[in-house]
């Protein structure tokens, strides 16, 4: 069920939704701090991160309310699935992530979570909130798109 994506390393998730509210404007590469059981129900692609964003605390990053399912042969040690996690960026990434936070409209999203090097990294995105207009706009976009597509293929 995982791709490979181009970078080398398995794509474990993906946040559409991400694409569809928001308007991505730069894009970050972060490590993501995680427990031993965590990243086994990773690689089962036990992941859910619809609903959330990232925080920056005491020059810190932390992701607020990624799902990572508890794995089920662990044993009596579990993790907890809702905590917050802290995200592994350079001192000069998290500055220009809280200076882009602090202009207003602007929010740190996750966009996807894959394995590089056999090490987990989370794809981070600083984006504007679409307005319905622009949805509407990217889907009327999107459709017109497909009907070329299937014009050129018809001939």
């Amino acid at each position: 069920m995982t791709k490979k994506k181009s970078s080398g390393g398995a794509l474990i998730a993906q946040n559409k939704k991400a694409r569809h509210l928001y308007e991505l404007l730069e894009f970050f590469e972060a490590g993501i701090a995680l427990a031993g059981t965590e990243v086994k129900s990773l690689r089962a692609g036990q992941v859910s991160f619809t609903d959330s964003y990232v925080t920056i605390h005491n020059n810190e990053a932390w992701i607020v309310g990624m799902h990572i399912a508890p794995y089920a042969n662990a044993g009596y040690v579990q993790h907890d699935p809702d905590r917050d996690r802290k995200l592994l960026l350079h001192a000069r990434e998290i500055d220009t992530l809280r200076a882009r936070v602090e202009q207003k409209g602007l929010t740190v999203v996750p966009v996807k979570l894959y394995f590089k090097n056999s090490r987990v990294k989370l794809e981070i995105a600083v984006g504007r909130g679409k307005k319905l207009h622009d949805k509407r706009q990217d889907i009327k976009q999107r459709d017109v798109e497909r009907e070329t597509r299937r014009e050129i293929m018809r001939h």
